[in-house]
């Protein structure tokens, strides 16, 4: 096995680039990494206000748009329109507010008990691909 050529620091001295600076320049170097360091949680924290409202004024669309005109039966699939214990869709998409509240025991908007179980167990169903299924797997991520 071939050796290798010793690096710089092997033999003590510092690369060009990490030679210890004139003090002046220290205070200097630490003031400008500490303005980065503030501008960069600035610029985050409104980035991380504005994904957790877009995940609760994300809309899911029941059922999308593939299957627009099919209802809802209790097990949150789509079956043909007027099936027997299948439920019309809803008239607007539901908001990822209100999915949110719904799947931690509240109601849906104009939905009954059987109803509104039926619209989560479709949410519940969504796959990627499927309208809505994006705004479902936010609400499933920590903090949204």
């Amino acid at each position: 096995m071939e050796e290798m050529p010793p690096t710089p620091c092997e033999h003590g001295e510092l690369p060009p680039a990490t030679e210890a600076p004139a003090s002046g320049s220290t205070s200097r170097r630490a003031l400008m990494l500490g303005a980065l360091g503030a501008s960069t949680v600035v610029a985050i924290r409104p980035a991380l206000a504005q994904t957790t409202g877009s995940v609760l004024t994300c809309e899911i669309p029941i059922p999308d748009q593939a299957r627009a005109g099919s209802y809802i039966a209790l097990d949150g699939s789509t079956v043909p329109a007027r099936t027997l214990f299948a439920f019309a869709p809803p008239s607007r998409p539901y908001t990822g507010e209100e999915v949110k509240r719904a799947l931690q025991g509240g109601m849906l908007p104009n939905t009954n008990y059987f109803s509104n179980q039926a619209y989560l167990n479709y949410i519940r169903r969504l796959q990627r691909g499927q309208g809505g299924f994006t705004c479902y797997a936010s609400l499933q991520m920590p903090g949204g």
